[in-house]
């Protein structure tokens, strides 16, 4: 992954993400760790061998945040064979990672979905983080 700038705004750092996974043939999850100013500490990207889902150890994704002393997490996933809505596995996997992370002072700031064509979909957009 390229480095992202100092300080980039939340929205900066999701579309980012996005964009870097947007043309992958299968399904990609990408993480940016990040100081209190936003400041990248550490990205984290997961591929999976489908291209229908990507399983996301929970336990690392937090463990990787505590590792880094990060505070704020924004989160990226592709759907390379379909719509950027979220799917209801999607909406479960960001409310129990949102959790995990709240447990260790760590927030997760937005999960943006792409789908084909590189349409994305905002979790924060949408107020649901």
């Amino acid at each position: 992954m390229s480095v992202l700038s100092p300080e980039a705004p939340p929205d900066a750092l999701a579309s980012r993400l996005a964009a870097e996974i947007a043309g992958e043939r299968r399904e990609v999850a990408a993480f940016a760790y990040c100081d209190s100013r936003g400041t990248p500490l550490g990205m984290l990207r997961i591929a999976s061998s489908s291209s229908a889902w990507v399983d996301l150890p929970l336990r690392r994704i937090v463990a990787d945040a505590v590792l880094l002393d990060a505070v704020r997490v924004v989160m990226a996933h592709n759907h390379p064979a379909g719509e950027a809505w979220p799917s209801r596995a999607d909406r479960d996997v960001t409310a129990r990672l949102a959790r995990a992370l709240a447990a260790v002072d760590t927030r997760l700031v937005d999960h943006v979905v792409v789908g084909r064509g590189g349409a994305t979909w905002s979790f924060r957009a949408a107020g649901l983080l």
